[in-house]
């Protein structure tokens, strides 16, 4: 068995079949290190915010689109607001580490804090699109909404 024309389509297959394909490949793969240092690693509680971010934008989309209500605008500036919470969590690795970098303190604080107001939202889109909640959430959602409302 010849070993050339195997370890050729594994090099093709990983790094492109083309020079145009092994360069953005290369661009990709150097932004996307960049982008995962700087938020301080792809940790489970990163990922989990990424993807509540995602189900959020699908889930608010699908609720305008339900409602008849989409708005290019409003979709705009609801991304361009989740590219500002990854980079307040850029900030707040810099702010650890300005601090000795011993514990990631301020990255958790903000990661969770962004992950518990995206939580809150995937519910609020969920009950536009009609998906049940038990009682319990609802009241408790319910009684926020009615102390948001008793301090304006």
């Amino acid at each position: 068995m010849d070993f050339k024309p195997v370890s050729t389509i594994f090099i093709s297959a990983a790094a492109g079949a083309n020079g145009k394909e092994i360069t953005f490949g290369g661009i990709f793969a150097a932004v996307a290190t960049f982008v995962v240092a700087a938020l301080g690693g792809w940790d489970v509680s990163l990922r989990l915010l990424a993807y509540m971010m995602i189900a959020d934008y699908a889930t608010g989309f699908l609720g305008a689109w339900k409602n008849k209500k989409l708005n290019s605008d409003v979709m705009l500036w609801g991304g361009v607001r989740k590219g500002i919470v990854m980079l307040v969590i850029i900030l707040a690795v810099q702010l650890d580490q300005l601090l000795g970098g011993q514990a990631p303190i301020f990255r958790t604080l903000a990661i969770y804090y962004y992950a518990g107001r995206e939580g809150l939202s995937l519910i609020e889109n969920f009950g536009v699109l009609g998906v049940p909640w038990p009682p319990a959430i609802q009241n408790a959602l319910e009684q926020l909404k009615q102390k948001g409302e008793s301090t304006k």
